[in-house]
């Protein structure tokens, strides 16, 4: 596949409210029938930022993911985001990340590094895998928010392991300079295009959101970017075929440090 087409939704998250929060995703992607690949979510999309919230945590097979499954299939676009997961027989929580394929297995990843100072450490347990995940030939790398910091968690070690890398994220506007950098910044070493979004509105915490959701290009151009506090959907179109003539035409990723990770 040449062209992926990224809906990036940036909306304000209802507080603590599943059904309201699931009941507004299904009309907003059922609108992009047609006319997007992939449905980009923000972080913890159904809930809002509630790390201390374990009454909110669902399984992997709970009403949340049948509700994402169910609108997958009859829609025919990838739905990428994060949930509250509770696993039975486990003690602790997950700030679990989905890509939920059209009539496929979803693929789920972990939050790698969870925001001590925010206290999410003490609720969640941490994901290991560098999971990539292929969807209609390109293959893709998701982060959860704070993972965006981490240029090694992000690294495209050997320069072809990902084309497209997805962020869905919870960033207040108190520290959004950051995020505006951190996102270039993980699209300019991994040579990768990048889709990047990031809610809109208050919480119930008290935290003010702006978004700054984004899309860049193989040239670090914005295909998408989104006004301050601006609530909409947006589509950033991806030309793999560009990226690889890009990436074959200035091959940086061939003076690439080798490393190998270890556990902290």
């Amino acid at each position: 596949m040449s062209l992926l087409r990224v809906a990036i939704l940036q909306y304000p998250i209802v507080w603590a409210d599943k059904q309201s929060n699931l009941r507004l995703t299904i009309n907003r992607v059922k609108r992009l029938i047609g006319k997007a690949d992939i449905a980009l979510l923000p972080e913890m999309f159904s809930t809002g930022f509630c790390s201390d919230r374990p009454d909110l945590a669902e399984p992997t097979d709970g009403a949340t993911m049948k509700t994402l499954q169910q609108l997958a299939d009859t829609t025919g676009i990838a739905i990428c985001g994060s949930f509250i997961c509770s696993e039975e027989n486990e003690t602790t929580l997950h700030n679990r990340g989905f890509f939920v394929k059209p009539n496929e297995s979803p693929v789920f990843i972990d939050k790698a590094h969870l925001y001590a100072n925010g206290g999410e450490d003490r609720f969640f347990s941490r994901g290991r895998e560098r999971t990539v995940i292929e969807y209609k030939g390109v293959k893709i790398r998701l982060l959860l928010c704070y993972d965006v910091r981490f240029p090694v968690w992000a690294r495209n070690q050997s320069g072809w392991d990902y084309d497209v890398l997805l962020v869905s994220a919870n960033w207040p506007e108190v520290r959004i300079a950051y995020w505006d950098v951190l996102v270039a910044s993980r699209a300019v070493e991994n040579q990768c295009y990048i889709a990047a979004t990031n809610p809109v509105g208050d919480d119930g915490n008290g935290e003010h959101y702006n978004g700054h959701s984004v899309a860049y290009d193989t040239y670090l151009h914005p295909i998408v970017k989104f006004r301050n506090n601006q609530s909409g959907t947006r589509i950033a179109n991806f030309d793999i075929e560009r990226l690889h003539h890009f990436r074959n035409a200035l091959p940086l990723w061939k003076d690439i440090d080798s490393f190998t990770l270890t556990e902290a």
